[in-house]
């Protein structure tokens, strides 16, 4: 029989926030990465996305949920460009092959996020990118952690 996987308990607090790739945004978000799932192909992070900021256009390869926790996120270009605007606090859905070409956000904001496969970064023209799934996201995580260990090591 296949051993279940193990429960896990993350401080978010206590964990530093990392800088999300600038190829994959703009505007300074940041990440934490919470939890990675390889037997549901899952992954799930918190984002601190300051005023300005935007991650670049994606497709989601699978399901995912959120809850924004603080401030607003216009998705797909906002209500008022025919797409979404989420207000704190507030739940979203992202189905299987929705595509984002904007998500964007025009006051500081914190969303929390569960991705059920990865998400496929395109060009404004819809060539792919890369897929950040959870074994790309738990691979960045862990470099950045190895690297804050060096600058802690070095001081």
């Amino acid at each position: 029989m296949k051993s279940q996987t193990p429960e896990e308990y993350v401080q978010i607090d206590a964990q530093p926030w990392a800088p999300f790739p600038d190829v994959l945004s703009t505007g300074g978000i940041r990440w934490k990465l919470l939890h990675v799932s390889p037997e549901m192909g899952a992954w799930t992070a918190i984002f601190d996305c300051p005023k300005g900021s935007s991650f670049n256009a994606h497709v989601h390869q699978g399901p995912g949920e959120y809850l924004l926790t603080k401030g607003l996120m216009d998705v797909r270009g906002g209500k008022a460009n025919g797409g979404d605007t989420a207000v704190a606090p507030g739940y979203g859905y992202e189905s299987s092959g929705a595509r984002h070409d904007q998500t964007s956000f025009p006051v500081d904001s914190e969303f929390f996020m569960t991705f059920l496969g990865p998400l496929l970064f395109i060009t404004p023209e819809g060539n792919p990118i890369v897929a950040v799934g959870w074994k790309e996201a738990q691979g960045a995580w862990h470099a950045f952690l190895d690297s804050q260990a060096g600058v802690r090591k070095a001081a």
